[in-house]
């Protein structure tokens, strides 16, 4: 335990500080009266351990003393004190842990981000919110993975939806989720930070590698088409230079979106991303065409 972590010549408020002994001489140093060091047993003791009220004399007794207990120097503020050894700076102490408590709680409260949907009223709100901005939003039962996961969450004030979103990128076998996102934001800043050559961060631009050295016009933005017979995939190609909520509309969303992003060139191995897909099968809509002998599932131009 060293010093600054805790120890003291007096201690804190918070209780990390050193126990003082009897009050020195007036104007003077208070000493830690009738305790020697307890590591080395040959001066003095300056410090009380928060942790494990043991007594050190110096920086390195402290930290031999931390080694050899194994001790972290922090003051445990939940231990039990008894009540002929309670002071008034037990008192103070457990007053600001209170206070900490409250204030931590009271962030939870303020932060919206986690004002998560866990009831059938604010589920059903959602969904009716989403109704209105013609987008068919679908949520699945609690203990579902994805519900569990789904932070989406709609600004009464701002009136637009803050979208939990998952990015694939099945090209170079990454996945991003990204929180809140506005649904006026247009879907290529969206992806800027991902697949921008400048932009992006330099770790990711490094996982994806393949796609931030591809041009723009080789990238597509798939999303599945849901509520189709299960040997049957199709996907939506989505409008970079539209909003998320314009090229959501219309569409079918089970809890929130998950957009794929692939690279033209290799949109023949769309069997990678829907195993059960086949070539020969036909759509649901009778004005559908069967899919592409070449392609393992259907993409459908938005535009």
């Amino acid at each position: 335990m060293e010093p600054e972590e805790g120890a003291g010549p007096a201690e804190s408020p918070e209780g990390r500080g050193a126990e003082a002994g009897s009050p020195g001489p007036p104007g003077g140093k208070r000493k830690m009266a009738l305790h020697r060091c307890e590591t080395c047993s040959g001066e003095e003791a300056k410090y009380k351990c928060p942790r494990c009220m043991k007594y050190s004399c110096s920086l390195v007794c402290v930290k031999k003393h931390k080694t050899a207990l194994s001790c972290n120097g922090i003051r445990d503020k939940a231990a039990f004190v008894s009540i002929n050894e309670f002071s008034e700076l037990n008192l103070l102490s457990d007053y600001r842990f209170l206070e900490d408590v409250g204030r931590m709680a009271d962030g939870a409260v303020r932060d919206i981000s986690l004002h998560r949907p866990t009831t059938n009223k604010s589920i059903n709100y959602l969904r009716n919110r989403a109704r209105k901005h013609n987008i068919y939003l679908k949520t699945l039962p609690i203990g579902f993975t994805k519900r569990r996961e789904n932070t989406t969450t709609f600004n009464k004030k701002e009136q637009r939806f803050y979208w939990h979103l998952k990015l694939i990128f099945p090209q170079s076998h990454a996945e991003y989720i990204v929180k809140r996102v506005s649904d006026d934001k247009i879907l290529g800043e969206i992806l800027k930070p991902y697949i921008d050559p400048e932009e992006s961060d330099p770790v990711v631009r490094q996982k994806l590698k393949i796609y931030t050295m591809s041009p723009p016009s080789d990238i597509q933005i798939l999303m599945k088409i849901e509520n189709r017979q299960h040997n049957s995939v199709s996907y939506d190609e989505l409008d970079t230079s539209k909003s998320l909520r314009d090229n959501l509309k219309d569409k079918v969303v089970i809890e929130y979106p998950t957009l794929l992003v692939v690279l033209k060139k290799f949109k023949n191995d769309m069997v990678a991303l829907s195993q059960d897909a086949n070539e020969s099968t036909e759509d649901l809509d009778s004005d559908s065409s069967s899919l592409s002998s070449e392609e393992e599932g259907e993409i459908r131009d938005s535009s």
